[in-house]
């Protein structure tokens, strides 16, 4: 959330209240231990943040906007929302790759977690996550990097 702009009209407050929303609607899940719902919580903030993003592009695109003159496009900054969808992108390959350190990077980005509270949760060492996480920056950075230049 640091990276928004400001004005923006997902706050921090508001992605927490929408994820706690979510959770309690989970009435069917049975809780294994406090990992399951660190894992289960930064899950749903990730498609929180993603989904806003996705709407936010899809209503730059049209959605009913006024369509505006070449020269007043030229002046509109570039939305952080679009990279938000590529990180997503790119988080999936890396699962696909290996999960854990996707999950990671899931609950470091988007949890908030620490690397001690990420070691816990995934019940592994504190080096672990560590290292899952310095690998999985540079791999992102190199997925992401061939995104731009694709665009």
């Amino acid at each position: 959330m640091k990276g928004e702009r400001s004005g923006h009209t997902l706050q921090a407050t508001a992605l927490v209240n929408e994820a706690y929303l979510r959770l309690i609607e989970l009435r069917e899940v049975r809780w294994q231990n406090r990992a399951h719902f660190f894992a289960m919580a930064a899950r749903l903030m990730r498609r929180i943040l993603v989904d806003a993003a996705r709407s936010r592009d899809q209503q730059k695109r049209g959605g009913g906007a006024p369509l505006l003159s070449f020269d007043e496009a030229l002046v509109i900054p570039g939305e952080p929302g679009h990279d938000l969808v590529a990180l997503d992108d790119a988080l999936i390959a890396l699962a696909a790759f290996d999960s854990r350190k996707s999950q990671v990077v899931e609950m470091r980005f988007f949890g908030g977690l620490n690397i001690d509270e990420t070691a816990e949760v995934l019940n592994v060492s504190r080096d672990t996550v560590k290292r899952d996480w310095a690998f999985a920056k540079l791999w992102l950075l190199r997925e992401l990097s061939g995104a731009e230049r694709e665009r």
